[in-house]
């Protein structure tokens, strides 16, 4: 279906485990096509279990090792102010799964600052949004992701975007602290949806029943701030990655069989 704009498709797979192996080869798929001829691809990165699944998967396909990691630059939509050793961590997920098994210069993995680095709550999302602006685009004093990953809440949040909080209505900054979290730990710093949504392709991946209804409510067009995750789009493409219990209150022509 067609919403402002941009193409929302949803893909369906029976398993958590297919899923992950079938974003993968989709993200890989991405980009090789984007890194093949010497073009950057920014890529922005998610936690949750299946933030980490779909990484390790990629990992794990052959195909990892024919791409120029050095064309890749990764950053996070949002991440727990917490240690860099905290398992509470996003980042820490993500190199685990991903980064420290593939060839990414170091310069290339753009993390928001810890604690221990001295910085307040404040200042750590201040950094974050000057270190964007060292890429800016077409679209923004931040970069274009190639891909942006998103997870999806039971409540319908994405990053630390929650519903019915001032953050989500934020146009006017690349990157929020976040005080009082509705979800532990209390402390975050978070991508707005200007920078969330100048993606070319956004991708929400979610599983299990308990999604089924922020899912339902995303798709049917909810207010953005009541359900964040309705007002995730990316500029080309956005796409509902989810397995068959979430699917549950999806209609079948919403289905794309061929993405």
């Amino acid at each position: 279906m067609k919403v402002q704009g941009t193409t929302k498709s949803v893909v369906v797979e029976p398993t958590p485990a297919d899923l992950a192996a079938r974003v993968a080869d989709r993200f890989l798929t991405r980009l090789q096509a984007r890194t093949r001829n010497g073009r950057i691809a920014h890529v922005c990165l998610t936690g949750g279990s299946m933030g980490g699944a779909v990484l390790a998967a990629a990992a794990d396909d052959p195909r990892s090792a024919d791409i120029d990691w050095s064309l890749v630059h990764f950053w996070w939509g949002d991440e727990r102010f917490v240690e860099r050793d905290d398992p509470d961590r996003n980042s820490l997920q993500s190199r685990r799964a991903l980064i420290d098994r593939i060839p990414v210069p170091v310069e290339n993995v753009h993390e928001v600052a810890a604690p221990s680095d001295g910085l307040t709550l404040d200042q750590a999302a201040a950094a974050y949004a000057a270190e964007l602006a060292r890429f800016p685009s077409a679209h923004g004093e931040w970069p274009s992701f190639a891909v942006c990953f998103l997870g999806v809440g039971p409540d319908g949040h994405i990053a630390s975007l929650f519903p019915d909080r001032p953050e989500v209505t934020v146009t006017d900054a690349a990157a929020l602290p976040v005080r009082d979290s509705p979800k532990p730990p209390p402390e975050r710093v978070t991508l707005t949806r200007p920078v969330l949504n100048s993606a070319k392709r956004v991708w929400l991946v979610l599983t299990g029943a308990d999604k089924a209804s922020a899912l339902g409510l995303a798709l049917a067009g909810a207010s953005y701030a009541s359900v964040p995750a309705a007002g995730a789009k990316g500029r080309r493409r956005t796409v509902f990655f989810v397995d068959e219990a979430a699917a549950a209150e999806v209609s079948p022509e919403l289905i794309d069989r061929d993405y």
